[in-house]
């Protein structure tokens, strides 16, 4: 006549789980983004780091990706 009432604080345990790797998975891909960007700009480019967080950098990047 024992039974396990265990099931409950399982699914509520794996729950938490779904909810903390659905945004752990894009924050990890936005951060992957940005760290790659930087890699890119500061090793590949040989620019500083400190241009890497300029706006207008980035707008000039865009605009050659996107010239007609």
């Amino acid at each position: 006549m024992d039974r396990d009432h265990d099931d409950k604080p399982a699914r509520r345990k794996t729950a938490r789980w779904r909810i903390v790797i659905r945004w752990m998975i894009p924050l990890f891909l936005v951060l992957a983004l940005i760290g790659g960007m930087a890699f890119g700009y500061v090793f590949i480019g040989k620019q500083s780091l400190s241009d890497v967080f300029e706006w207008k950098t980035w707008q000039h990047v865009i605009d050659l990706v996107f010239a007609p």
